[in-house]
């Protein structure tokens, strides 16, 4: 066949496929696996924090856990620090079971929140400068 040919017949392969999305989600569980990280449970440890975030009270920082963004309740206060041992905790099993440091598995962690959190979260930054969602 021809270069010219080539170019006017539209391959099978070159249309996307139906299945691309779900292979797409496919390949994102399957290397959270093998990271030994659960997007559902980064999901899952915001969750309570998810009306608070959303009324600017609490915040989230690079480093996967939550901080109070300016005035809080004694109530607020204890929720984080139970938000934030569950978190440590998650965040160090997954460090011992991968080898690595929990430091680094917080920001991998601390990715996933960011982008599932709602909008008008705050997050700290490394540098200590807070941006809003």
């Amino acid at each position: 066949m021809s270069a010219s040919a080539w170019k006017r017949r539209p391959s099978k392969m070159s249309q996307p496929s139906r299945f691309s999305s779900l292979r797409r989600t496919a390949h994102a569980l399957l290397a959270a696996a093998v990271l030994g990280l659960s997007p559902l449970a980064a999901h899952a440890q915001a969750r309570p924090l998810d009306s608070l975030r959303a009324q600017g009270v609490v915040g989230e920082r690079y480093d996967g856990f939550a901080a109070v963004h300016g005035a809080a309740s004694p109530d607020v206060t204890d929720l984080l620090a139970r938000v934030n041992a569950e978190r440590r905790t998650l965040y160090e099993q997954n460090a011992a079971s991968q080898n690595a440091p929990a430091a680094a598995i917080g920001r991998v962690y601390a990715q996933e929140i960011m982008k599932s959190a709602p909008a008008k979260t705050w997050f700290l930054s490394e540098s200590g400068q807070w941006a809003q969602k």
